[in-house]
């Protein structure tokens, strides 16, 4: 009578556990971009909130020189901090809101995502009266940089 085999053999599990390395070899370093990429945009998302308030002020007078007076919060998952310039004057509305990133492992921590408003005045008052326009600039890497951004990073 032959006897029946029961389990598996070395060199089987020997395989799997090959497949399984070679798996991870290439998942783990994917993922980690891809948590370093949505890092980054959910920076920018914290801070395209406040857009609106900083012209918002601006048009009514109100110099936003902190992260308060537009809504933003000390802190935030991604940011470890705003850094928020408006230097509006005769020449036109101009400002930038700052997030100075946290997180990623290491990958996108205390770098920065911001975004500067170029817009024309037209009265004397030095309000906007044309269409404001935000550019987004960071300087992590370009495989991270969020659409509709451009990169200082080399």
């Amino acid at each position: 009578m032959k006897s029946m085999q029961k389990g598996f053999t070395l060199i089987e599990l020997m395989i799997v556990v090959a497949i399984i390395a070679i798996l991870a070899a290439i998942a783990i370093p994917a993922y980690s971009n891809y948590v370093a990429r949505s890092q980054v945009t959910a920076g920018l998302a914290d801070i395209q909130q406040a857009e609106g308030k900083w012209i918002d002020n601006n048009t009514n007078g109100i110099t936003s020189t902190t992260g308060t007076l537009i809504g933003l919060p000390a802190s935030t998952a991604q940011c470890h901090s705003f850094v928020v310039a408006d230097t509006s004057g005769t020449d036109g509305a101009v400002g930038s809101i700052e997030c100075n990133l946290k997180g990623a492992g290491g990958t996108v921590d205390g770098k920065h995502i911001t975004v500067a408003l170029n817009a024309e005045v037209t009265d004397a008052t030095g309000k906007i009266t044309t269409a404001a326009t935000w550019a987004c600039t960071t300087d992590v890497a370009q495989k991270f940089t969020p659409k509709g951004c451009t990169t200082s990073a080399q």
